[in-house]
């Protein structure tokens, strides 16, 4: 009897088992492989920050910085300061020269002549021997040429569309020369200037009251540059 129940035990035991390995079989969560790692497609456009190149020096940013020079020049010789007034003569010629070669225009050889004037002032600095009034008159003719320079590059590049501020310094240097030079000739190019400032100043409006204007500004700023080149 005891026999029997003890094989009776084992069996249950056995299907016991045999059920419980069944079960977990069942159960088992099911393993999902990992999606590989994308890799970088070949020709892909990185996301990297864009460095904006240097902008090109403009005929505004040499005439401008010419005439600080010889500006400095002269308000230097005014306070006796010879040593100032002979190294920022010179880099006002460098920068005169550097125009003319860089953005030529028919105005170069006049700007390249007026270099050539001021150069000959440049022994007269340590003597002592160089007098405000002819230094003065000298930068005047200069940056005279250099605003010629300056507004008949703009012109040459095509459209006045979008360009009145450019157009204005242009013609903001001339008039300045021409008001330190004097005399009756300086009154008539004033009176041109002023002419064409009024056109100028309507290009940057856009639309059709710019599409109007440039047409008489184009005519405008021609008679002031002739009137430069007469001048010089």
């Amino acid at each position: 009897m005891k026999t029997i129940r003890l094989r009776v035990g084992i069996a249950l035991l056995f299907t016991s088992l045999m059920a419980t390995t069944i079960a977990t079989a069942q159960v088992t969560t099911p393993i999902i492989p990992t999606a590989p790692a994308s890799s970088p497609v070949v020709g892909a456009i990185k996301d990297s920050a864009i460095t904006p190149g240097t902008a090109a020096t403009t005929v505004q940013d040499d005439a401008n910085g010419a005439t600080a020079h010889l500006d400095n020049a002269v308000a230097a010789l005014g306070k006796g300061d010879k040593a100032t007034t002979a190294k920022e003569l010179e880099t006002g010629i460098s920068a005169l020269e550097a125009e003319a070669q860089q953005k030529p225009t028919s105005f170069k050889d006049k700007l390249l002549a007026q270099a050539t004037k001021l150069k000959a002032l440049l022994p007269l600095i340590p003597t002592g021997a160089l007098g405000n009034g002819v230094l003065g008159k000298a930068v005047s003719l200069a940056k005279l040429a250099s605003g010629g320079n300056q507004l008949e590059g703009i012109m040459a590049a095509g459209s006045l569309l979008g360009k009145g501020s450019q157009l204005t310094g242009g013609l903001s240097n001339i008039g300045g020369a021409l008001s330190a030079l004097g005399g009756s000739s300086a009154t008539t190019g004033q009176s041109l200037i002023s002419t064409a400032m009024a056109s100028v100043g309507k290009l940057n409006q856009g639309g059709l009251v710019a599409k109007a204007a440039e047409p008489a500004a184009k005519s405008q700023i021609s008679s002031v540059l002739n009137f430069v080149k007469g001048a010089l």
